[in-house]
């Protein structure tokens, strides 16, 4: 459980910044993917937009956990 709260966490604070910052300087209702607006009210746009960076965050969290657990089991080797 601890490691899990070691990538979720700092993913999370990661997250905040930067749906406020992306949602800053794009309107959610002005979004397009591939050419096409996408029908989404600002609420949804937000929340799915914070679950993405959150999965980045999360992702590169989860890199700096197994690159930093490689690394100790070099070390002992």
């Amino acid at each position: 459980m601890r490691r899990i709260i070691w990538i979720l966490w700092p993913s999370f604070l990661m997250a905040i910044p930067a749906t406020g910052v992306y949602f800053s300087l794009f309107d959610p209702v002005d979004l397009t993917l591939f050419g096409i607006l996408i029908p989404a009210d600002r609420i949804a746009a937000y929340t799915i937009g914070f679950f993405a960076f959150w999965a980045i965050g999360a992702g590169s969290s989860t890199m700096t956990y197994l690159f930093q657990l490689y690394a100790t089991r070099e070390k002992k080797a």
